[in-house]
């Protein structure tokens, strides 16, 4: 598989491999799976980056090269790196702040493994006693165990050429924001319409959804209280809860003073819908899903994966009963037509800039990427 983001990385092995760069594009498997996770790097700030399993590689092979084992060897003998250690550094790098565990500990060697079945090794080694982790050298080697054919340094320049084109994507996109506020209007509302593409990062998503969604209950108002006589007055206020795409079990949505639960997702898998639903005790919940197809289609493709999964019929029931609403692509673009109407596109494209500099770390420093001087021999004649 090539795309845009290819020709870098057979770019940075024609530096450090000029008489044999194909050749270890063709035969790394390591090489092959970041060209597999890159494919983003071009496609602007609208497609989903690959950050979790990449920055278990990097932080792996930079620990690797810090040792100076790319150019010792011996490291068959070495104590493994500390999980702390390794799990602070990813947090460290450029979108990583909210990174968790998952990567370092199955879900890099899982997905290694769907793309590459015939290959013996796994990228990733760990010693649940000690938990102490190592990077398989094998893996760096091509099979020859001469240190001038190590692509620890390749490794390292290849991931941080993608950071460095993802950041740039949502710079751009982050600027782009903030000049969309001079846009005439229809071509304002075409502009966030786009964000709302069945393509675009489910970041981005999550965000036009939420910023549409905060403004479209806004001016809708509740009467409450625990006195008939006396009622208070509130508008509906929709809260995000914490960054996106967290991995950190919570709930993406809230709204106050009713209390409903949203949580934003980009598939119909019933496993992911019930899990949702299991982690709130089977509290209602609005699902918020990045799909054009009909809510009724949404739910009974959700209904058939549950009935298939189940047999018993209270059981699934149970859980659908607990799916309290469904907003679907066309459904958010009615709410954000509601919103325009009611005078808030502005105030949306603002919400929408907002939350993208929080979630991009857009107003943090650029993470400096140290030049790696002790390992960027090139291979010998």
């Amino acid at each position: 598989m090539e795309h845009e983001f290819t020709k870098t990385i057979k770019s940075i092995l024609e530096k450090n491999f000029p008489k044999s760069s194909e050749a270890v594009f063709s035969k790394s498997v390591l090489i092959q799976y970041l060209n597999i996770k890159t494919k983003s790097a071009n496609k602007g700030s609208k497609s989903r980056g690959s950050f979790a399993n990449l920055y278990a590689i990097y932080v792996l092979v930079e620990d690797y090269i810090a040792k100076g084992f790319h150019r010792s060897g011996n490291y068959n003998n070495y104590e493994g790196a500390i999980f702390s250690t390794l799990f602070n550094r990813q947090r460290e790098l450029p979108f990583g702040q909210k990174l968790q565990n998952h990567a370092l500990n199955h879900r890099m060697n899982e997905e290694f493994k769907k793309f590459f079945p015939n290959c013996e090794y796994i990228p990733v080694l760990r010693d649940p006693n000690t938990n102490r982790y190592w990077i398989n050298q094998h893996l760096l080697k091509l099979g020859i165990r001469s240190m001038k054919n190590d692509l620890s340094v390749s490794i390292i320049e290849i991931i941080t050429a993608y950071i460095e084109a993802k950041r740039s994507a949502f710079d751009r996109f982050i600027k782009f924001c903030e000049g969309a506020e001079k846009f005439k209007e229809q071509e304002l509302v075409e502009f966030i319409t786009g964000l709302l593409g069945s393509t675009v990062d489910a970041r981005i998503f999550e965000i036009v959804s939420y910023s549409i969604l905060k403004y479209y209950y806004h001016n809708q108002k509740l009467y409450w209280g625990f006195d008939p006589v006396y009622l208070q007055e509130d508008n509906l206020k929709l809260y995000k809860t914490g960054r996106t795409n967290a991995n950190d079990g919570g709930i993406d949505f809230v709204m106050k003073p009713l209390g409903r639960f949203f949580q934003v997702t980009e598939t119909v898998d019933v496993k992911k819908y019930f899990l949702d639903i299991d982690k709130i005790e089977k509290y209602p919940i609005t699902f918020v899903v990045k799909s054009s197809d009909s809510n009724d289609t949404i739910k009974h493709k959700i209904q058939e994966q549950a009935e298939r999964q189940y047999s018993i019929k209270a059981i699934v029931s149970r859980y659908m009963s607990c799916i309290e609403e469904i907003i679907n692509i066309p459904e958010l673009l009615i709410k954000f037509q509601s919103t325009i109407d009611q005078g808030f596109l502005n105030d949306i494209l603002n919400e929408i800039i907002k939350q993208s500099k929080v979630e991009f770390n857009y107003d943090e420093d650029d993470y400096d990427f140290s030049e790696y001087d002790n390992g960027k021999e090139s291979e010998d004649s």
